[in-house]
């Protein structure tokens, strides 16, 4: 076991140093960026869901979850995004591919751990305006990762409730270059970033028995608002352009801004659903956000406002017939989901929201029920009213979820 820790320890350093992903959009520049991670794939399939949980798979939106799990579970989830962003003006194609989540869930009895790093917002977008006048550029990248450690206990074998302490990290880099027609030096401004603070996140699931066959599930999640502490940095500089269209600095100034404290603000997610047990099963989930509270960096923005955001799913799985040993196809896990969600951006006097349907399969894999989930999802976010940017984006997107049994009992004879 000490050889597995030693393992995960390794990987949980290399990832943290290349967790933060660029995510193509221009909406990522506001506030600490776009929220990058929305469950894990199997939970993403039917639409984010956070309100079942398994003995097999971690659920790393309700740290309750963790009390249900029966075998020590390694879960990684990767992305690839396929996306086109249009104006009223022009249309461009991005891809990009980035990494989701690494967690492990350990179940000692009654109690589960788990800990893991997340993606958790990311910015990424570099956009030109160019007329007669003048030429600028806009670009920036970063974002705030979460590194977690969790626990679940199961009060009951139908009631489970789960703490989650993180420490969130991470740095913003923004970058504005302009040039005017008619003056030899442009101007160039560089925004620094760098984020830290730690957050706190509760949980708790029911499951009851109404008949024979069916089980009701209910599922709540709560994170209250907490500090984000941003050590701020800014340079002005006078350059000129270079060849291939590299900016070369003349005189290079810093400039004095304070360090601001940011809010990281409330959560709440509340769910229920019902289904056959291992057969079938379809939920509703309703997760409120206090956006308002957001503040941006160390800057001002015209024309944008941050208000209070709501996101509904639905979705839920079906599986033909989980004990049938003779037909690999009757055991594999059919899923699917919707959801929409508010941003809590207002620009330019609209409301920048987003929508998406997924569905994908979980695959039996080897021995102990480790899996691999595949799951599709299309969507769109944004709109081309007002002079914004409509972005419709295919995600295909995937989890390793690998299951071993660390604590036997042994017998001697």
């Amino acid at each position: 076991m000490i050889k597995k820790l030693i393992v995960i320890a390794v990987l949980l350093c290399s990832v943290i140093g290349n967790a933060q992903e660029i995510i193509s959009s221009p909406y990522s520049y506001f506030g600490i960026g776009l929220p990058k991670f929305k469950g894990t794939a199997e939970n993403r399939m039917m639409g984010g869901l956070s309100i079942l949980s398994d003995s097999i798979h971690v659920n790393l939106q309700n740290p309750a979850g963790y009390g249900a799990l029966k075998l020590t579970t390694y879960s990684l989830g990767v992305t690839h995004n396929r996306k086109t962003v249009e104006t009223d003006q022009a249309s461009d194609k991005i891809n990009t591919t980035s990494l989701d989540y690494l967690a492990i869930g350990i179940p000692a009895g009654k109690l589960g751990f788990g800990l893991g790093i997340v993606p958790y917002t990311s910015v990424g977008y570099d956009l030109m305006e160019d007329t007669a006048e003048s030429n600028s550029q806009y670009s920036g990248q970063g974002g705030l990762n979460k590194l977690y450690l969790a626990a679940g206990y199961r009060i009951t074998e139908n009631f489970r409730v789960g703490v989650e302490g993180s420490y969130n990290f991470g740095n913003i880099q923004n970058e504005n270059i302009l040039f005017q027609s008619g003056i030899q030096y442009g101007t160039k401004e560089e925004n620094r970033s760098d984020l830290s603070g730690f957050t706190v996140k509760f949980g708790a699931q029911y499951e009851q028995e109404i008949s024979e066959k069916l089980q009701l599930t209910g599922s709540v999640g709560y994170r209250p608002s907490s500090t984000i502490v941003s050590e701020n940095n800014r340079t002005l500089s006078s350059v000129i352009s270079g060849n291939n269209n590299n900016v070369i600095d003349v005189v290079v100034q810093d400039v004095n801004v304070g360090d601001t404290d940011l809010k990281l603000p409330a959560q709440l997610r509340v769910g229920a659903g019902i289904g056959e047990k291992r057969h079938w099963f379809a939920g509703i989930e309703y997760q409120q956000l206090k956006s308002s509270e957001y503040s941006n960096r160390s800057f001002a923005i015209d024309n944008v406002n941050f208000e209070d955001a709501a996101t509904y799913r639905l979705g839920g799985f079906y599986i033909p017939d989980y004990n049938d040993i003779t037909s690999y196809f009757n055991r594999i896990v059919f899923r699917a989901g919707f959801r929409y969600q508010e941003t809590g951006i207002t620009l330019n006097n609209e409301e920048i929201n987003e929508f998406g349907i997924s569905f994908g399969a979980g695959l039996p894999v080897g021995n102990l029920f480790s899996n691999v989930n595949i799951g599709v999802e299309y969507g769109s976010r944004g709109t081309k009213s007002s002079s914004l940017v409509e972005e419709n984006f295919l995600s295909i997107f995937m989890s390793l979820s690998f299951n071993d049994k660390w604590f036997q009992e042994r017998k001697f004879n």
